[in-house]
């Protein structure tokens, strides 16, 4: 290989680099606003969270559902990420359960605009959905499973069940009359031993 073939190597692998950073950076400041203004935000707030150009986002995303579900499938692995670190890091099972569920809210708040981003491709929806359930469900259950063996929460919950409910009191996040968090909150504290 030749001194001109490595820089051209190099200089496309950080050009590679710089565009799976640039893409994270559109998924965390696009997942940002779906949570506190919806799935609808305006594409150039996006940018300007982000710091890019719009022309940016639409190179990785040609279309606002190619953007919603990437930043679907990007928060279901930030949360599945988070659980084992935040087991490891939190001062007790009990608590890592409750950081996790609330950054589980946070997603579910962006799910809900993804149906009717996806009304009309419901193969691809119900995917996006079987990966969610495979990539989630067992995080929340080593949860439970930790703080159920600390002898912290009841033994009895079933991870898909206390997603379910934690699914079902978000339903509502978009009134400001509704405060889904805060009885999500009491759900989770209703788990725990007296």
């Amino acid at each position: 290989m030749t001194e001109i073939d490595e820089r051209a190597g190099k200089a496309g692998q950080s050009k590679r680099a710089d565009a799976r950073r640039n893409e994270q950076t559109l998924l965390d400041a696009a997942a940002a606003l779906f949570v506190t203004s919806g799935v609808e935000v305006p594409v150039r707030d996006i940018a300007l969270k982000a710091g890019v150009g719009v022309g940016t986002i639409y190179r990785h995303f040609p279309t606002r559902a190619d953007l919603i579900v990437a930043v679907y499938r990007h928060q279901v692995e930030a949360c599945a990420e988070a659980g084992p670190r935040l087991l490891a890091s939190s001062a007790s099972p009990y608590g890592a359960l409750a950081k996790w569920i609330d950054l589980f809210v946070d997603f579910l708040t962006t799910k809900h605009g993804l149906a009717a981003a996806m009304r009309a491709d419901k193969a691809g929806f119900d995917t996006l959905h079987a990966y969610f359930l495979d990539r989630l469900v067992p995080v929340c259950a080593g949860l439970l499973r930790a703080a159920a063996e600390a002898d912290e929460i009841r033994p009895d919950v079933e991870a898909l069940e206390l997603m379910r409910g934690v699914g079902n009191l978000c339903i509502g996040a978009g009134d400001p009359h509704y405060d889904a968090r805060r009885l999500v909150e009491w759900l989770v504290a209703g788990l725990r031993r007296s």
